[in-house]
């Protein structure tokens, strides 16, 4: 890859991006408040059991802004809280009293709590009484959201933060080791928003409902800004279930569904999905991880509704997207069209510049939808950018005379059997469309031969029959599906593990293999494993 550099500068970005159009003051806190004065009785959050007005929102957010006031403007506060209305009502007051929140995920196990509290220095933990505990460790108050706050006696500043201030600093939903800190703008997210309602033709009269965790970038967009600022309800759940899920798309005519991949194939295998009545919906944003294209389109076929992707990361935000105008074969087997701001580059393994031929390369971009790098971590940040101050994906693409850009795969997740590098997702994709799985994650089993052999965890269909190893292999050649993309070991689990982020955690499935691999010496075997 071309030789790391210094990340750009925040003043400089936050500059170049005002100048040229694509960034501007709007702020989510200065939204609310006028949703809240131009439709005080209309729904701005709806639960299972509770609405949430945008009079409501507003002044509930800027009663907590009032408790926060008591520390310092450009404070952090660590913030745990549940999907629901209340995590989207301590962002807005934190924003309100001009503190950064440090979102953190549902998921996060206790060491990365301590880790994003201790590296941020965040001076309070937003969370229930139970985690009080770690706020004890940590050596930092507790603010229980489900109870009341003490005023500090003074109003909020009033939208003390600008729409280029660092409002949020995220984790990476990445599966191994400690979490990267991400720090974000709002005015990336409010750029991001334009390019969705472009996208799907949203308006204000769209009924959203988001199911992926708040502080992640997906999560954020398509919860805390887009319904926001079109003033539309957004449905929320406080934990991921599918037939409860399917009954509010239902109950409340949801007309745009958010969710990862693994979630939208959840829905697909319920058997509840035939039950309910999803006309409504419209258009469905997924990603996150890759789109299984086929079961993509059996969601479209049972629906009605159109498909989208944006491809990016929480780092990057998008760099290409596809729209209700694309043809279905592009819509759902690429991942769109380059965004003409986001300045596309692919890079090819010796650092040269492969754009003009369409790669494959290392996808890499610089625009508007970028988050401001990571969050005091030079080491990080000099993997990110490349030495022209280019942020990089860590994915192998390939772009089209036509604009379209399709992704290999990760440059971590290709399995490399013999020199050969396969990719993960081409494995999976291809997996996936056995009747008896419903989710696959293909990772390198460790192989004194070949190097690495390709393993297979899958979740299966419920009612499904278990498929050996043997199975699988003739489904994919009868697909015509080449050797090199078959799996060479098979483990059947009754659940993926999942990262913070709601992706599947292949680090924990790659730490697996190995146990298998080491416990019974069937290093490189080439016969059925599986496991429940």
């Amino acid at each position: 890859m071309p030789a790391p550099a210094k990340k750009p500068s925040i003043d400089a970005l936050a500059a170049e991006y005002r100048d040229t159009g694509a960034w501007d003051g709007t702020t989510v806190a200065s939204v609310v408040a006028r949703n809240a004065l131009e439709r005080p009785h209309a729904t701005a959050f709806v639960t299972l059991d509770d609405r949430v007005t945008w009079r409501e929102y507003d002044a509930r957010s800027s009663w907590r802004a009032g408790a926060l006031c008591r520390f310092d403007a450009g404070s952090k506060i660590a913030v745990l809280v549940p999907d629901g209305p209340l995590v989207h009502e301590v962002f807005v007051a934190a924003e309100q009293a001009g503190l950064v929140v440090v979102g953190i995920g549902p998921r996060a196990g206790e060491r990365e709590i301590d880790h994003l509290v201790a590296r941020t220095g965040a001076v309070a933990l937003v969370a229930s009484s139970r985690h009080s505990g770690i706020a004890q460790r940590m050596g930092v108050p507790l603010l229980d959201p489900e109870r009341e706050w003490p005023r500090a006696g003074v109003d909020p500043p009033g939208h003390a933060m600008s729409s280029t201030d660092v409002f949020l600093l995220n984790s990476t939903s990445g599966t191994t080791g400690l979490p990267k800190i991400v720090m974000h703008s709002q005015a990336r997210w409010t750029f991001f928003h334009r390019l969705a309602v472009e996208a799907a033709g949203l308006r204000s009269d769209d009924v959203f409902m988001s199911v992926i965790p708040a502080p992640f970038g997906f999560g954020l967009w398509t919860a805390h800004f887009t319904p926001a600022l079109l003033g539309s309800p957004c449905v929320l759940m406080r934990r991921f279930d599918p037939e409860q899920c399917l009954q509010l798309i239902e109950r409340e005519r949801v007309t745009v569904l958010a969710c990862v991949s693994t979630q939208f194939v959840m829905l697909l295998n319920s058997p509840a999905f035939d039950a309910h009545d999803l006309s409504s919906l419209r258009t469905m944003f997924t990603g996150g991880e890759m789109v299984p294209a086929e079961r993509a389109a059996e969601f479209e076929d049972r629906t009605g509704c159109s498909v989208l992707q944006f491809y990016g990361s929480n780092e990057t935000g998008a760099l290409s997207g596809t729209t209700r105008r694309d043809p279905p074969e592009r819509r759902l087997r690429t991942a769109g069209r380059v965004i003409p701001e986001m300045k596309v580059r692919l890079f090819a393994d010796d650092g040269r510049d492969v754009t003009d031929i369409g790669g494959p390369g290392i996808a890499a971009c610089r625009g508007p939808t970028n988050c401001y790098g990571y969050y005091g971590d030079d080491d990080a940040n000099a993997q990110l950018y490349t030495r022209d101050g280019w942020m990089l994906t860590g994915d192998i693409c390939t772009i089209d005379r036509d604009g379209y850009l399709t992704v290999a795969g990760r440059s971590s997740d290709f399995i490399i059997r013999g020199g050969k590098n396969i990719s993960a997702a081409v494995v999976e994709d291809e997996v996936s469309s056995h009747p008896a799985i419903a989710l696959a994650a293909a990772v390198a089993a460790p192989d004194p031969v070949f190097g690495e052999r390709v393993c297979v965890y899958v979740e299966l269909q419920r009612g499904a029959t278990r498929p050996t190893l043997d199975d699988l292999r003739a489904h994919l050649a009868a697909r015509g599906v080449g050797k090199e993309s078959w799996p060479e070991r098979l483990v059947v689990l009754d659940a993926l593990p999942r990262s913070s982020g709601g992706k599947i955690a292949k680090g924990d499935l790659r730490a697996d293999v190995r146990r298998r691999l080491a416990s019974d010496g069937a290093v490189g075997r080439d016969r059925p494993d599986a496991a429940t």
